[in-house]
């Protein structure tokens, strides 16, 4: 049976040349980088290699990226950060966030930091007279992410940003899901905090990245060592940012081409979507919305019926975010943007990548409509709407 992989959201599988430029540092390239001697030196230049190539990618000097364990950390490095270094203060976010920002956010209200979380319409935007309004005089971090990885809708992050510039206010943005796969100058962003993680770009879990503009007010959250010039204690993985600076530069060089391939997918599958199956709602913006993400929400079904059926056909989709798959809850994501509880239980994420073809769309395009049709058959949902 073929397989499929359409999450490519939740993560990548990483890419041969990326591997290829890891592998030494499990074998004779194996020092420490904070160590004096030879060893330890012949792997330090990889590493601020690796470093270049992010930085450069972001449009920012080396000496504003600091290397993490991925996404999540670099969100709470950023958000936490901030609110130590400020010690009191007020925090505003959006309701369509990542869990590592809604989370990290709550946490700090309850240690006594004012949280507002901003609303967004019904294609998941957050409208910039709303930050403008939510702003107050002790409001110290802003924190919006560039593009939302259930829904796939892109922020006005420039717009935003210039608004908490203008306040005098830093602003975070949650970039996982567009480094490599969109423009992210940090100055055209208008960001001060910038979070990144190399696994949604076909390098290696387990790394990742925060930029963070030069003067910003930050406490680190570990200590312990003088690693990343104090901000971030902690040997360095050295295999795994290497393998973070080879994947950055091999999307940025296929990044406009992936976009327009893309771009052709999302209009096939959501088309074929509406034509062979009714009542079905395609969730986010369709103008502003990164095209690897199909979020289609199907009436009178379970998420999970349709999620377990697909993979008994070689499909890997989600039905939602990998962070919160297990949660029997509805996303709070289609929630917030006022997708009824019901039917956004019926949900599942498609993410496409480099990879997907014309064939595995079409493919999921044959299979899906008697999927749906099945289970609408079973569902008490769909019986009691017959009577």
């Amino acid at each position: 049976m073929e397989r499929i992989y359409l999450d490519h959201n939740a993560t990548t599988p990483v890419r041969q040349e990326v591997r290829d430029k890891m592998l030494p540092f499990y074998g004779e390239l194996f020092g420490n980088p904070s160590s004096a001697h030879s060893f330890g030196q012949e792997v330090k230049v990889p590493l601020e290699e690796a470093r270049q190539r992010i930085a450069g990618q972001l449009g920012a000097s080396t000496a504003q990226i600091v290397f993490t364990s991925g996404g999540t950390e670099s969100d709470n490095y950023a958000i936490k950060g901030v609110a130590f270094a400020a010690e009191k203060g007020h925090i505003i976010t959006a309701l369509t966030e990542h869990p590592a920002v809604l989370q990290t956010v709550s946490w700090l209200a309850k240690k006594g930091f004012d949280a507002t979380y901003l609303e967004v319409d019904s294609k998941g935007l957050v409208d910039p007279d709303d930050l403008r309004k939510a702003l107050r005089p002790d409001t110290i971090l802003v924190s919006i992410m560039h593009v939302n990885n259930e829904v796939g809708t892109i922020q006005p992050i420039e717009e935003l940003g210039a608004i908490t510039r203008e306040a005098g206010v830093y602003f975070h943005t949650d970039a996982v899901q567009s480094f490599g796969k969109l423009p992210t100058n940090v100055d055209e962003l208008n960001v001060d905090l910038l979070s990144v993680a190399a696994h949604k770009i076909y390098g290696p879990k387990g790394v990742g990245a925060l930029y963070i503009r030069k003067g910003t007010r930050i406490d680190p959250l570990i200590i312990g060592g003088a690693q990343e010039k104090r901000r971030r204690s902690g040997t360095e993985n050295i295999a795994g940012i290497v393998g973070f600076g080879e994947a950055i530069v091999l999307a940025e060089a296929e990044r406009e081409e992936v976009y327009e391939r893309l771009t052709l997918l999302r209009q096939k599958l959501v088309q074929g979507i509406g034509e062979r199956i009714p009542e079905v709602v395609i969730n986010g913006d369709p103008e502003r919305n990164f095209p690897s993400t199909v979020s289609a929400s199907v009436s009178h079904v379970e998420g999970e019926s349709l999620l377990l059926s697909l993979d008994m056909e070689g499909i890997a989709v989600s039905t939602g975010s990998a962070c919160s798959s297990g949660s029997l809850e509805p996303s709070h994501v289609l929630v917030a943007m006022g997708i009824d509880t019901v039917l956004a239980q019926g949900t599942l994420r498609f993410s496409m990548g480099r990879g997907t073809t014309q064939a595995e769309i079409g493919y999921l395009l044959d299979v899906f409509p008697p999927i749906v049709e099945r289970l609408r058959k079973m569902s008490p949902l769909s019986a009691s709407k017959a009577c």
